[in-house]
């Protein structure tokens, strides 16, 4: 005897769990022809089963046409070299322009209904002023065995992530990690703080330097690498450690005042900015049908490269 759930996770494997879960919940799965509404219920082989699938429903939000750049795509899944200023998913304030209602209105009818809605399953995101690389599940199979590489962080497969980050001041040592727990602040809820050990969630950043583009040493670019993929990890890890993102005003507008020291070209190009100077510039991961390992790099966008540009760039 096992469990109806995990027996139609196995019968039928394009479905997520949650989502046969959901329509056994709902009485559209048969028994023996009879309805069963609880997925923990225990079967035993030979029993006849029968799944009805409702088409999904109309896509929440609507599509809308945007150019998109689209470094890879096949039938299972889209990889986005998403520009800074553009929000992933529809929330508050935000219902409308997103990443999602470009996908939407991209791929039309080649979109599954992923929990019951016909929508892009939105696997991992970067936030609104971060620009670069993410990758979007076009069906439940391919959100599932993505989402399971995620969640793993590569820990024991070929899931790879790393970012640029133009960061003030030197970090000592050049090659380190930084181990902090993450939890909501209190004092601000839209804010990420380090808390105590035993509280909040485990994080891990790995970072190198990778270059010091002005003589004086007022900014260095890292590379960083992911262990843990936390809400603002990088930024708020970074900002723990001193050595705060330039352009992030939420964790690093106390070092404002480094920006007088920063020859007047790359002041201006810091000013241009008008964001973190974050960029998700590596993502590889096994394809979720075929197991191929397929690794993307995207290179610093026109902004972040004019800042490096700007910060190489010697006086007089």
């Amino acid at each position: 005897m096992e469990r109806l759930d995990r027996v139609l996770a196995a019968a039928f494997g394009e479905l997520s769990r949650s989502r046969l879960q959901a329509l056994v919940r709902e009485g559209q799965v048969l028994c023996d022809g009879a309805v069963v509404l609880d997925p923990s219920r225990k079967v035993g082989p030979g029993a006849l089963l029968e799944v009805a699938v409702p088409e999904a429903a109309p896509a929440e939000p609507q599509g809308e046409a945007m150019a998109l750049v689209i470094p890879y795509e096949d039938e299972d899944l889209i990889v986005i070299d998403k520009p800074a200023g553009l929000v992933v998913h529809p929330g508050a304030g935000h219902e409308t322009g997103t990443l999602v209602n470009a996908l939407v209105a991209h791929c039309g009818e080649s979109l599954s209904g992923i929990g019951g809605v016909r929508r892009p399953g939105i696997v991992h995101r970067l936030d609104k002023d971060t620009s670069g690389l993410l990758v979007v599940a076009k069906n439940d199979r391919a959100h599932q065995r993505l989402s399971a590489q995620f969640a793993d962080h590569g820990r024991s497969g070929d899931l790879e992530r790393a970012y640029l980050a133009f960061v003030w001041g030197m970090p000592e040592p050049r090659t380190g990690t930084i181990t902090a727990n993450l939890a909501r602040s209190h004092k601000n809820r839209e804010k990420i703080a380090v808390v105590r050990e035993g509280e909040g969630r485990h994080a891990v950043t790995h970072y190198r330097v990778e270059a010091q583009p002005d003589a004086d040493g007022i900014v260095t670019l890292l590379r960083c690498v992911l262990e843990t993929g936390r809400t603002h990890q990088i930024r708020v890890h970074l900002s723990h450690r001193g050595h705060p993102l330039l352009g992030d005003d939420t964790y690093g507008g106390a070092l404002k005042t480094k920006a007088v020291k920063l020859e007047e070209a790359a002041r201006a190009a810091l000013l241009a900015l008008g964001r973190q100077a974050l960029h998700a510039t590596l993502l590889g991961f096994n394809h979720p049908r075929t197991g191929e390992k397929l690794r993307f790099e995207s290179p610093l966008p026109p902004d972040l490269a004019a800042l490096l540009s700007a910060l190489s760039r010697k006086s007089g």
